[in-house]
């Protein structure tokens, strides 16, 4: 039994509350707990320390005698025969977590248990995850798409179902774990004899062993294999986003729980519009004289084609807004606008009847960015040109 004072073992003080006092002895029970601290026997000595002060601060009748007598005799004899430990095993222990993590047993199982799960006391494989890209359109991307692929993964064998024997009267139960896929041990501490569990050996923790592997997985109940599987993929999803489909990846031994299936997204580059977040962008290119004058032009968006309008003296570098026609943002109702960039193409040849026009309305007034007020505008020159 520790000697230590059963405060200082926990962290509280002697007028800590019951809630305290069972806060601090779940954060030692887990830090300190067997399975997390494998062959560290300092960690489990503090662990059966932790238990034992619990298990007297815990208690009422047993805390008021502590307090009064301590470790003395007098509390040895008051308390008949001492405060705990005795024959107490890791069972005894466990027993505590009832009110301490909210229902029986070890509450380690699920923290500690490896890769993976238990099933009836029995401990069951798990298949490993498996990722795949899927590239998509912009399209796509701003509608939702149903897409059918095609995964070469792990799937159970259909020759054995997934059991790895060759019949049902090749398993057999394991001897070493009497069919329990765990073997108890059980040594003798201060406290009394501690009892631990761990996953057998021999059959790893299945419970049985299989004496007549199948000729066709040789006893692994998985084979290589394709599978077609329809992937949903909700509309505004981005570049490098994951979405995860459950139980979608490789099939486990014998029977096991498969894995997830991660899907990586990727975008393809459309020909003429560039996303922005939930916004898309295209650039206008028009000449200098649709800018002057107006004009109206057809410009690509994700649902077809729109007609906009160019107002006469349109300046480059402009913005023009399509509400509501970008990309939705996922497990929203904000849809994005598109923003078309308006830029004035210059023609880098020109011929000689062109150049001699642009040259005769070159010290056009309209043609600076600051006209004069009493100066003949651009288009009053054009027309006395072709006049």
């Amino acid at each position: 039994m520790s000697k230590r004072d059963y405060y200082d073992v926990l962290g509280v003080s002697k007028g800590a509350e019951a809630d305290e006092i069972k806060k601090a002895y779940r954060k030692m029970a887990i830090k300190y707990h067997p399975d997390k601290n494998e062959g560290d026997k300092d960690a489990e000595e503090k662990f059966k320390e932790a238990a034992e002060a619990y298990e007297v601060l815990s208690n009422p009748e047993k805390r008021q005698r502590y307090n009064q007598f301590g470790h003395s005799a007098n509390a040895q004899s008051a308390s008949g025969g001492g405060y705990g430990g005795g024959g107490m095993n890791m069972e005894d222990i466990f027993s505590q977590f009832g009110d301490i993590f909210g229902g029986g047993g070890s509450p380690f199982d699920g923290f500690f248990g490896g890769g993976g799960q238990q099933r009836g006391g029995r401990r069951v494989a798990r298949g490993s995850n498996l990722r795949i890209k899927v590239r998509l359109s912009l399209e796509e991307i701003a509608n939702g798409t149903e897409k059918k692929i095609k995964v070469n993964k792990q799937v159970h064998c259909t020759t054995c179902d997934g059991s790895g024997a060759k019949d049902k009267s090749s398993f057999q139960t394991c001897k070493t774990c009497g069919g329990q896929g765990a073997v108890r041990r059980v040594t003798n501490t201060i406290l009394g004899q501690m009892q631990t569990t761990s996953t057998c050996p021999t059959c790893n923790g299945e419970g049985s062993v299989i004496t007549s592997k199948c000729n066709v997985c040789h006893g692994d109940g998985v084979v290589r294999g394709e599978e077609t599987i329809t992937l949903n993929v909700p509309a505004g999803v981005s570049e490098g986003m994951q979405l995860s489909m459950s139980g979608k990846g490789n099939a486990a031994p014998r029977g096991g729980v498969p894995g997830d299936l991660i899907i990586l997204i990727e975008e393809i580059p459309h020909e003429t519009l560039k996303r922005d977040g939930s916004n898309v962008i295209y650039d206008l290119h028009i000449t200098f004289i649709d800018a002057a004058l107006g004009t109206s032009i057809e410009v690509p968006t994700i649902d077809g084609k729109a007609k906009i309008k160019i107002d006469p003296g349109t300046q480059g570098g402009r913005i023009l807004r399509l509400k509501g026609k970008g990309v939705p943002e996922v497990n929203s109702y904000h849809r994005g606008d598109q923003l078309i960039h308006i830029n004035i193409w210059t023609p880098k040849a020109l011929s000689n009847e062109e150049r001699a026009l642009l040259e005769k309305l070159q010290n056009s007034p309209n043609f600076k960015p600051n006209p004069g007020k009493n100066e003949k505008s651009f288009f009053e020159r054009m027309k006395e040109y072709f006049e």
